[in-house]
């Protein structure tokens, strides 16, 4: 019957003797789990981050009535039956209104869809900001700036004045960041809009929104929703298009299709919208993953070199101990503590390092007028990167310190004394 007790007395005494060797071991694991916690953390807090400022700002299926052109056209009713009929090709789309019919019905039929948080109105239109003789070219978004704010988080990027201010103000405007900049305008100024009919009205500057994303911040702006819909002389019904949000964003597609199915509107869902985004951040997790699981590889390799030199330094050790009764296995498992040993101290050391090093990276000022909400640099404590650090330092070095405690197993006594 084996003592384990006594089997781990001299897999100590064996580190001990060699303290040098199994610094280095243990050390190799430690910054190898380090690295991979303070890597992964960083990586993926920062991924997490830019999905944020896109996914925040898009909604989970987008519906609104797209201008497109009518599917039969009259020539085609008498294709086949005249050869020498003219065919007109650039066929002019028909005749369209940009708003959605009955779409105050529509969105109550999909907040009583479980599936769905919330659905809001919006209407868009273009127009030009005006300031002095100064002309921009934008967009002017109506909402309903208080279900923005709630299932958007659009007041995480009012960087002045707040959702609140326009929601009291009837006249007011949420101003994109580089529309101000470039027209030199502060919240409380006023500016103009106008409309492609060439009616001109002044609103109030409430707040600055800014994206970071440069393409938006230099023609979007925020108003409310009935104001936009006095601009444009439209009715209280007028919506032109209807952001939803989901409590699973994978329930998108499934959502999208079965509205175009049912209504005869366009719907894009989130993951269309953002295909490319989305293979990207994809690419980067994988580069951040191989990276971060090579440093625990290479920590690996380590303590198998060393356990493997151990284990000649300590031949003599090894055939006193088989002559003294130990088996092939006790043998064995002498070689395994140790390697277990390395990898579970030098694991805890690791994941303490990494926390510390993350703590002191989200801690780090981040200052970027592209992003200035963000103060500090971002970092995700996934508890699940802890319990995978570990895991892999403990399964990597149980397979570092078997194939060579094989080799102890298999040694015979016989030869190493007699030194043949």
């Amino acid at each position: 019957m084996r003592n384990y007790r006594v089997i781990l007395s001299i897999a100590k005494t064996h580190l001990v003797s060699k303290m040098r060797q199994t610094l280095i071991a243990a050390l190799g694991v430690t910054f190898g789990i380090g690295s991979y916690i303070t890597l992964v953390s960083f990586m993926t807090g920062l991924n997490q981050m830019l999905d944020d400022l896109i996914l925040n700002q898009t909604p989970h299926v987008h519906i609104f009535n797209e201008i497109k052109p009518t599917r039969d056209q009259p020539a085609t009713l008498y294709e086949g039956m005249d050869e020498s009929l003219t065919v007109i090709h650039s066929v002019r789309p028909q005749l369209t209104q940009k708003k959605i019919h009955n779409a105050q019905p529509l969105m109550e039929y999909l907040e009583e869809d479980p599936r769905v948080r919330g659905a809001i109105p919006q209407v868009k239109t273009q127009v030009f900001y005006i300031s002095g003789s100064i002309e921009l070219g934008g967009n002017l978004l109506g909402v309903e700036i208080l279900k923005e704010e709630e299932l958007f988080n659009l007041g995480d990027y009012i960087v002045e004045g707040s959702a609140r201010d326009l929601h009291n103000t009837s006249n007011g405007i949420i101003l994109g960041a580089g529309v101000a900049d470039k027209l030199s305008l502060e919240v409380g100024d006023r500016v103009q809009v106008t409309t492609v009919k060439g009616d001109v009205f002044p609103l109030k500057i409430v707040g600055i929104y800014q994206s970071g994303i440069v393409e938006i911040d230099n023609v979007q702006s925020f108003t409310n929703l009935h104001t936009v819909q006095r601009i444009l002389g439209e009715p209280g019904s007028y919506i032109t298009d209807i952001n939803v949000k989901l409590n699973d964003i994978e329930e998108a597609v499934s959502i999208a299709e079965f509205v175009e199915e049912q209504f005869d509107l366009t719907a894009i869902d989130v993951r269309t919208a953002n295909a490319q985004f989305e293979t990207g951040t994809t690419v980067r997790n994988l580069i951040t993953y191989a990276v971060s699981i090579t440093l625990l590889v290479v920590a690996g390799f380590g303590i198998y070199n060393i356990l493997n030199m151990l284990i000649y330094e300590k031949m003599n050790d090894i055939a006193i101990l088989k002559a003294t009764g130990f088996s092939g296995r006790d043998v064995q498992l002498i070689f395994m503590s140790q390697a277990l040993i390395i990898g579970f101290l030098g694991g805890i050391l690791g994941l303490l390092l990494g926390y510390g090093l993350s703590v002191l990276i989200s801690h780090t000022p981040f200052n970027t007028e592209a992003l200035p909400t963000v103060e500090t640099y971002p970092v995700n404590f996934d508890i699940r990167f802890y319990i995978f650090g570990i895991s892999f330092a403990m399964l990597f070095t149980f397979l570092a310190g078997y194939l060579p405690s094989r080799k102890a197993k298999k040694i015979d006594p016989v030869k190493i004394i007699t030194g043949i």
